[in-house]
């Protein structure tokens, strides 16, 4: 784990275009309801690594993505898209 590239969450969170600014996805993790790797994420400065999975409410569903890249900016929706695997819930 030490040496491994890593990216504050809310800054993963505003490259993969969750929220419009970094500092309404640090509220968003704040207010709880994020999980990393199964564990409550309460801090925007916890760290997410690559192959992570993130579970999270949206829109009222529960999305699960996992992390396939960490990203180094906030680009279009198509490069946003790229940087999570989302997860489909078993029914």
């Amino acid at each position: 784990m030490a040496g491994e590239p890593f990216l504050r969450l809310d800054a993963w969170l505003w490259h993969a275009r969750l929220a419009r600014s970094k500092a309404e996805c640090g509220a968003l993790i704040a207010a709880g309801g994020f999980r990393l790797n199964r564990q409550p994420a309460t801090k925007a400065h916890a760290r997410i690594r690559v192959g992570d999975v993130l579970t999270f409410m949206r829109n009222g569903e529960v999305c699960v993505w996992r992390v396939m890249e960490l990203g180094t900016r906030r680009g279009p929706p198509s490069e946003a898209r790229s940087l999570y695997e989302e997860i489909p819930l078993a029914e």
